[in-house]
């Protein structure tokens, strides 16, 4: 974080936008200020694209003069039922920086690209101030005219009510009045008012608090958590589209961990993924507990986001559902303690209505996410026994292009604490890869299907889609996998003719 006098903030929005902005402000006689996180992220040395302008008056007004200003170079979006706009301007070739007055003070080293400097490409949301009043059971405010400080009352978070002015008398004028700076400086996430009325009146809200707090690293305010812990239920009232794209933040931030752990503390995942939140528990039996499988997950995918060249959400996503089963299979065995069998199969069943709730992808996401849940337990079972070509190749069939990350979430899955243990494992997996590497370079992945396919199988034996065929397909495939015959037509009819001759099928 860096501090900035106003003169060095007027310096930094020193960028024609924001001066033909304030300069149509003047001209119409109202107050203009930039809000919000690009502000923050001004002082936390981020470049943001999230720009937005509160007018003491008709935000849609000053977009609309600032479009006829700007011609062709820009786009106005009007949303009167919102009471906003939005003035896009649009790339261009060439763009020449507005030039520098003799005399004028030195601008301080920017955070904001050079680009975004010269406006290509910048989405500026206008919006007049406003105070805003809520029902108890919606979301949707009741909307008045009112002032700046209206306007920064209703804001989420003291980090995000900040203001810079852009009328040229002021410009560059920082208006704090919660003390949001300070906040920054100490890593805080806190409300500007009564954090319980700003939770009860938007409910989403919540999950931001957790959001920022995740992505910055910054620590909850011990009285906004406790309203967390409170309004926790009020989470209900709110679209489950709008708590997955804050969710999704979440997990896409660089310690997903920290933000479940406060979902949790709060008591606002039972509401968003019960299946997960189920998994904070642990049980004795006649001395003998199991581990907490909640606290292992999220080291598991800790684990995921450290091996990752770039963020892949849903090989996370597929860390998290993980063991989701472990809570509908966890039997207690006198023999042995506590089972979890078929765990793997049970959480693959339970993604498919898990990402419906959540309104997530539906598709190829989805059936990714199920592939590794279901074989997250493979690759261990390889390694524990010989690893042999033949489990090897029922691997990569099973798996894939997926290959590699189901391997990452299988290397994550390892959190022993007996070190002696964890090397075994790891070296373990290091065979398997070494034997993934060389069956690929090999090329046996275009040899896995046989080529003799069911609609042969179908018209050489005059059969329909039965389970006959499935038992033929089947057996051909072992065989390949197996390597007992060559992935070659005339081998494979001999062994598939003596197979239907013992099922009485020739």
């Amino acid at each position: 974080m860096k501090f900035y006098t106003d003169a060095e903030l007027a310096a930094i929005l020193d960028q024609p936008i924001f001066r033909l902005t304030g300069q149509v402000a003047d001209e119409m006689g109202v107050e203009c200020y930039v809000v919000g996180g690009y502000v923050r992220d001004i002082f936390l040395q981020r470049p943001s694209n999230d720009i937005d302008v509160v007018v003491v008056g008709s935000g849609i007004e000053v977009a609309t003069r600032l479009k006829k200003l700007l011609g062709r170079k820009a786009h106005l979006s009007v949303f009167k039922n919102f009471g906003t706009a939005q003035v896009k301007i649009l790339p261009q070739k060439e763009r020449s920086s507005s030039p520098v007055n003799e005399g004028a003070a030195a601008a301080p080293s920017s955070p904001i690209p050079a680009k975004e400097r010269l406006g290509e490409g910048l989405e500026i949301e206008f919006v007049g101030a406003r105070r805003e009043s809520y029902s108890r059971n919606s979301r949707k405010p009741v909307v008045e005219d009112g002032t700046l400080e209206d306007d920064q009352n209703r804001r989420d978070f003291t980090i995000n009510a900040m203001a810079i002015c852009l009328n040229s008398k002021r410009f560059g004028e920082l208006v704090d009045p919660f003390n949001g700076l300070a906040d920054l400086e100490d890593g805080i996430i806190a409300t500007p008012l009564d954090p319980e009325v700003t939770f009860s009146d938007d409910p989403l809200r919540m999950m931001r608090c957790i959001r920022f707090a995740t992505q910055l690293r910054f620590q909850i305010e011990d009285a906004t958590f406790a309203a967390l812990e409170r309004m926790a239920e009020r989470i209900k009232i709110v679209s489950m589209e709008r708590i997955t794209v804050e969710l999704n933040k979440i997990m896409l931030s660089p310690t997903p961990s920290r933000g479940l752990v406060d979902l949790q503390r709060a008591g606002l995942l039972q509401f968003i993924l019960p299946e997960v939140a189920a998994l904070d528990i642990v049980e004795q039996h006649n001395g003998r507990a199991h581990k907490n499988n909640f606290y292992h997950t999220l080291e598991v995918l800790e684990n995921v986001c450290r091996a990752e060249d770039t963020a892949n959400l849903y090989l996370r996503w597929a860390a998290l559902l993980h063991d989701i089963g472990k809570t509908k299979t966890k039997r207690w065995d006198p023999a042995i303690g506590w089972t979890f069998h078929n765990h793997n199969y049970i959480g693959m069943k339970m993604v498919e209505p898990l990402f419906r709730r959540l309104k997530l992808p539906m598709g190829a996401e989805m059936h990714y996410v199920e592939k590794l849940v279901e074989l997250h337990m493979r690759p261990q079972a390889i390694a524990d026994d010989i690893v042999t070509d033949s489990a090897v190749r029922r691997l990569l069939s099973d798996a894939g292009d997926d290959i590699d990350d189901l391997m990452t979430l299988c290397e994550a899955d390892i959190t022993s604490k007996n070190e002696v243990k964890k090397k075994i494992f790891l070296e373990n997996f290091r065979m398997v890869r070494e034997k993934l590497a060389d069956l690929k370079e090999k090329d046996y992945k275009r040899l896995l299907q046989p080529v003799i396919d069911g609609n042969e199988i179908m018209q050489l034996f005059r059969l329909k889609p039965s389970r006959e065929v499935g038992i033929l397909k089947q057996y051909l495939k072992d065989a390949v996998l197996d390597n007992r015959v060559e992935n070659e037509h005339e081998p494979l009819m001999k062994l598939l003719k003596e197979k239907a001759r013992a099922m009485g099928l020739s």
